[in-house]
Parts: C-alpha cells; structure tokens; sequence
C-alpha cells in the first residue's frame, strides 16, 4: 500500500490533468486567452497582437474551432474567444456559442487587425495576446500549460505576474513520483470514492462524442470506416470509438471531452479503449474504474517525460496506455504490463505530430493497435528486448529512453514541420 501522501500527490496529478475541455485544447486555449483579454481590457480589442509559439500555431492551423460556424486558425480562436468567450470557464470558454452570433465572429475577425508572431521562445507552450481600445491597452500571457496565465497587465500596471520557469509541469504536483510499480499499487488500493467522480465524467463525455463521431459525418470518418470495413470485433471496436471522437473533435464538434496531459485526444484514446474494452468482458464498474487509472496514469507518466507540446505523436503514450489498461482489465501482473509498454513504445516511437487536425483519428487507431500488439506479444512470449532501438533495460528505462528522444531528439524535426505547414 502507497504512503498516504504518495496517493494524494496521486489523486492531485489525475484532478489536474482530467479535465473537461471544448474542442483543441491548443485554439481553446488562445481562445481562453483572448476572452480574458477582453475581461480585463474592458472592451472589445480594436487592434491585437498574437505572439505564439511554434507547437501552438502547428495545433491550430488545421482544426475547426468549435462554435465559430467552421472557421479554423489562429485568428478565428482570437476572435471567437473576445467575443463570446466566457474567460472564468477556462477551458470551456466558448462551450455555449448560439449560433446566431457566429456571423458577429467572423465580422470582427475580419474588420480587426491581428498581428501574428511567432517568438523565439524556450517554451513549447506560449500565448501572448497584446490588445488596444479606447486609448487603453491590456496583456494576457499564458505559458506552459494551457490554461496557466502567467501574467496580466492593463496600461502597464502588472495586475498579475507568475514566476516565468521553461518547463511544462511548472505549478503542477511533481510527477517525478510516477513509476509503473507505484502506479499498478495505486490503481489496486485506492478508495474509488476519491476519484470516481473524475474517471465518471471521462466516460461520460468521450463516450459520448464517440457516439457522435460514429453517427453522423465528421472529419475523416475514421471509426466509422473501421467499424464497416473490418467489423465489430472488440479489437477494432476499440480502435473505432477512440478514432470516432476524433473524428468529431477535430472537425469542430462543439461537445466537451475530458483531456489528459493537455490533449483531448489524448483523453480519448486512453479512456475509450479500455470502456470498450470493460463492456466485452462485462467488467464491473470497480473494475473498469481501477483499469482507467492504470491507462490514464501509464498515459501521464510518459508524457510527463515528453512534455505537453512535441513532434512526438501524443496519441502514441495514450495508446501505450490503454494497453496497460486493457492489459490490468484482463488480470495482467506487473510483469505482464512492463512488457505491453516496452512493446508498445517499441512499435511506434517517432510518430510525428504535424499538427491537429482530422488525420489524428488514423494515428489514434494505430496507436490503440500498437497497444494491443504490445500485449499480444506478451502473451505469446514475445518480446522486445533492451538494447533493440530505443528499447531500455526495463520499463523506467524504455520510459525515460522516449523522453529524451522527443523532447532532445526531435527539436530539429520539429521546426521542419514547422517549417513545411507553414509554407
């Protein structure tokens, strides 16, 4: 049994990073910004400055920001946040857009000059938004994570200023702590009356845009297409509903979705497949609730490595993590789920992220299908060893090995794709 404090910093890690989002969290959040911009400016921007990084300008470029009527970018996420966000949701800040206003946003977005720039900045994460009116002018910056304001001004005057650190986790419950081992301990012994309520809401509301994603014409039509192509078989199944909420999601579904480590999809990809999984074998609820905290936290526990923002594909540590959580659904030990990550990772590491937009539904499926794969091969006493690529001597190795490989190793490949979506 974890020490009392170790199962606090626990259950403090999965608050902060399952929470409820609308839409891309990266537009959300420069939305977010911009309707806190307003707030304090007191008035609607006649003029704004965007300074945003790279990672952020990569995850806007290509999707639909929800409630805007099918706009997408930067601009449109700038706009539809100063002027119908509602800045004290955070990151449900445009969820209740009517749709009669969404000609109001395209308006302003095109009356209104907006400078975009992109800085040099240390920080994958960087939203700075500069606005004019009235002879007034006001400063919102949000840094590290999506919905960290780290400083705010009006007419000069600093109204609020956090310690500016480069790193992602900065203000966050170390996650240090997180080891597979630790992780299996917690997910057994936890009182579920602590975190039920987190891991209901996540069912609740990525089921529920997964539906949506299979029922109606969204995107790519990726689990759809899985779904017709290959049957209902439990496997694809899984691989379906995570894709289907992509689908929706990046397509401008104005429903809400619970994110893990920043990411929406990320969200999706670690909770749906084991759902899906839980309702073949008829698991119980305890069962199901304890297996969604071994995937959401073997989840968090690579990307807390990786960072929030990388040219390492998110949905591949999701998919790692669903098949731990699959896995621990079906009574696999420690060993048994050591392998399924080392596996996994194996499979698909250097992954690109090129950005959000609909083609994440495919890289979610292959990403849940590597998952799967990595404990299949576990099963038939197959393995991939240390020392096969970036595979480590165990699985903290393995973990660690994909860390550095997608915050040091991929610098460069991220400013080329940069560079080419920018073109």
């Amino acid at each position: 049994m974890l020490k009392p404090e170790i199962q606090a910093a626990y259950i403090a890690i999965l608050n902060e990073e399952l929470v409820p989002a609308t839409g891309c969290t990266e537009p959300t959040a420069v939305a977010y910004a911009a309707a806190k911009l307003r707030q304090v400016l007191g008035a609607q921007p006649e003029r704004v400055r965007a300074e945003i990084s790279g990672n952020i300008i990569k995850n806007v470029k290509s999707v639909v920001v929800p409630n805007t009527g099918g706009l997408k970018g930067i601009k449109a996420a700038i706009a539809v946040g100063i002027v119908t966000g509602e800045a004290d949701r955070e990151l449900e800040v445009i969820s209740s857009v009517p749709a009669g206003r969404h000609e109001e946003i395209a308006a302003y977005m095109e009356r209104t000059p907006i400078e975009l720039v992109c800085p040099d900045t240390p920080r994958m994460l960087d939203i700075r938004l500069t606005g004019w009116a009235g002879g007034h002018s006001a400063v919102v910056h949000i840094a590290n994570n999506h919905s960290n304001i780290v400083c705010i001004e009006k007419d000069g005057e600093r109204l609020l200023e956090k310690p500016l650190e480069n790193s992602s986790e900065s203000g966050l419950t170390d996650k240090s702590i997180l080891n597979l081992r630790d992780i299996l301990d917690f997910a057994g012994t936890v009182e579920l009356s602590r975190v039920s309520g987190l891991l209901e809401r996540q069912i609740q509301y990525n089921s529920a845009i997964a539906e949506e994603g299979l029922r109606h014409d969204w995107g790519a039509n990726i689990g759809s297409t899985l779904l017709k192509t290959y049957g209902d078989d439990v496997r694809v199944e899984a691989k379906a509903w995570a894709a289907a909420g992509s689908d929706a999601r990046m397509s401008g579904c104005e429903m809400p979705v619970v994110i893990n480590s920043g990411s929406g999809n990320q969200g999706i990809t670690s909770s749906l497949p084991v759902v899906r999984y839980a309702k073949h074998l008829g698991a119980t609820q305890e069962q199901l609730y304890r297996a969604l905290l071994v995937s959401d936290l073997v989840t968090i526990y690579q990307k807390a490595g990786i960072g929030r923002l990388s040219a390492y594909c998110g949905a591949v540590s999701a998919g790692v993590g669903a098949g731990a959580g699959i896995a621990y659904l079906q009574g696999a030990d420690y060993d048994a789920i050591a392998h399924t990550i080392i596996n996994a990772v194996a499979i698909l590491s250097g992954t690109i992220c090129d950005g959000a937009k609909p083609s994440c539904a495919a890289k979610i499926a292959a990403s849940v299908d590597a998952g799967l794969l990595g404990y299949q091969m576990y099963l038939s006493g197959r393995n991939f060893q240390g020392g096969d690529g970036i595979v480590g001597q165990d699985v903290g190795e393995t973990v660690a090995n994909v860390g550095v490989l997608a915050k040091e190793g991929m610098r460069s490949t991220d400013r080329t794709i940069l560079q080419i979506m920018t073109q």
